[in-house]
């Protein structure tokens, strides 16, 4: 057996890929997985410290661990058109931006869900400079907001489907901005394995891994069980409404299209000084 220590999120559409892991349904062909199931901004810390061999991660993370770790073509989550949401505390037709907050007076409060997510690029990418920019956990973005503690929060995850039972405004969907200023999906996160794991352990991942998404399609009711395991908060339509919009073609195989909007990802990174000059391009296994 090959021991594998294993990090996904605990988000539907992981929790779906992965169910015939977690629930050992199809063959592990010879891997003995070690899994832990945390927020994505907690893997990506882990990562940066050296833990796991395996784990998925914020893309915007993948871009620094490029010399260290490369993409799995299987698991990743490309958005068409849809991605983080930038939302407002008023339900104003008109929330302002986040300079300043309403009435001028300051900064505005801009909760993000971690440093290096995909999200707070975004966010940096089209409102540089606007606003006082706080990383919390994600799940605490729309409390704050509902209290009225921030002005503006960047949301992602079930946050895209529950925000107007919150009483909150939608500034703009930053997946829908990426993909009008770059013409390319939104590659959101993905699938990292370490550089020094075999080739051929590395393409038994892949395959594992694609037999898991391939048992979760054929029996999409029976993943309701992990997918609730971690997620109890949701009902069962807004986990299948992220599995359905995040869990496509592409979490199959990442293909031309998604090396391209990786590649765009970079290039916009690069473009903010976001990544080190020396940083090696990213490298789909």
């Amino acid at each position: 057996m090959i021991p594998i220590h294993l990090g996904i999120s605990t988000c539907p559409n992981d929790t779906f890929t992965f169910h015939a892991i977690l629930a050992h349904r199809i063959d592990l062909r010879g891997l003995a997985f070690q899994i832990e199931l945390l927020d994505v901004e907690e893997l990506n810390r882990r990562l940066f410290a050296g833990d796991f061999d395996v784990a998925k991660a914020s893309f915007h993370a993948a871009l620094h661990l490029a010399g260290d770790l490369g993409v799995l073509p299987v698991g990743s989550a490309l958005g068409f058109g849809v991605g983080p949401l930038l939302l407002a505390a008023t339900a104003d037709d008109h929330p302002g931006t986040p300079r300043r907050r309403e009435g001028g007076s300051g900064q505005a409060r801009v909760l993000c869900p971690g440093e290096h997510t995909t999200a707070t690029l975004l966010y940096k990418l089209f409102h540089p400079g606007q606003g006082r920019l706080e990383q919390v956990v994600f799940s605490e973005i729309m409390p704050a907001l509902t209290l009225g503690d921030a002005d503006f929060g960047v949301c992602i995850h079930e946050g895209r489907f529950t925000w107007r039972e919150h009483g909150l405004a939608l500034v703009e969907d930053l997946g829908e901005v990426w993909e009008r200023e770059t013409a390319t999906p939104l590659p959101l996160g993905g699938i990292l394995a370490r550089w020094r794991l075999p080739p051929d352990t590395i393409a038994t991942l892949a395959a594992v891994l694609a037999d898991s998404l391939a048992y979760a399609v054929a029996h999409r009711e029976e993943t309701v069980s992990t997918m609730r395991r971690y997620a109890q908060e949701l009902t069962d339509e807004v986990m299948f409404k992220h599995v359905d919009l995040y869990v496509n073609e592409w979490t199959a195989d990442l293909g031309p299209t998604g090396r391209a909007a990786l590649e765009m990802l970079s290039r916009q990174a690069a473009s903010l000084g976001l990544l080190p000059a020396n940083t090696p391009p990213l490298h789909v296994f």
